[in-house]
């Protein structure tokens, strides 16, 4: 049964909002996945920021299109569905092959390329962005960094305090000596 005009204009304006909340997006072409399969990849996306959606191509080629994205046309093409990068692309390409990975889904499921910051990938900088640290993990080396003088100054002064006790504990003991040997 055909789309109707107006649920084609409703999905076209899903995919954009959808777009203007990702900083990429992956290809996947699927082959028989059963919903509980389908669920428990949703469920690892999200917990990414990520999203799954079986999109239309065409659909999916005019969102891109009204959203001044890239159009990846080779990759759409066939059954494919979509992951969305929300904030996290790296985060959620990780958890997107990993979970096809731990579940055995590389028959059923491959990734066929995507689009991140303009630039069209094929599926080995797809699996490269998956190697880059996450969103987390970045965060955690930049607390680090800004924690690293911090820590610096409250070692200085530890040392400082600790040489001025040291400095006044001989000086107690030498007068303490000479009180003793009066």
């Amino acid at each position: 049964m055909p789309i109707s005009r107006t649920r084609k204009e409703e999905l076209v304006a899903a995919y954009r909002d959808i777009l203007s909340q990702s900083d990429g997006f992956i290809v996947v072409q699927t082959q028989s996945l059963g919903v509980s399969q389908v669920q428990g990849l949703r469920n690892a996306l999200r917990e990414h920021n990520g999203r799954y959606l079986v999109a239309k191509n065409t659909l999916m080629r005019k969102a891109l299109e009204a959203a001044d994205w890239v159009v990846p046309t080779e990759l759409l093409v066939g059954p494919v569905a979509i992951v969305f990068g929300g904030d996290n692309m790296p985060g959620v390409s990780k958890a997107l092959l990993n979970h096809m990975q731990e579940q055995g889904f590389e028959e059923r499921m491959q990734v066929a390329g995507g689009v991140m910051a303009g630039d069209i990938l094929d599926a080995e900088q797809v699996e490269a962005i998956s190697k880059l640290p996450t969103l987390d993990e970045l965060r955690a080396q930049l607390a680090g960094v800004a924690l690293a003088p911090a820590q610096g100054v409250v070692n200085a002064l530890q040392q400082a305090t600790g040489g001025v006790v040291n400095v006044l504990q001989a000086y107690l003991d030498k007068h303490d000596d000479k009180a003793e040997a009066a």
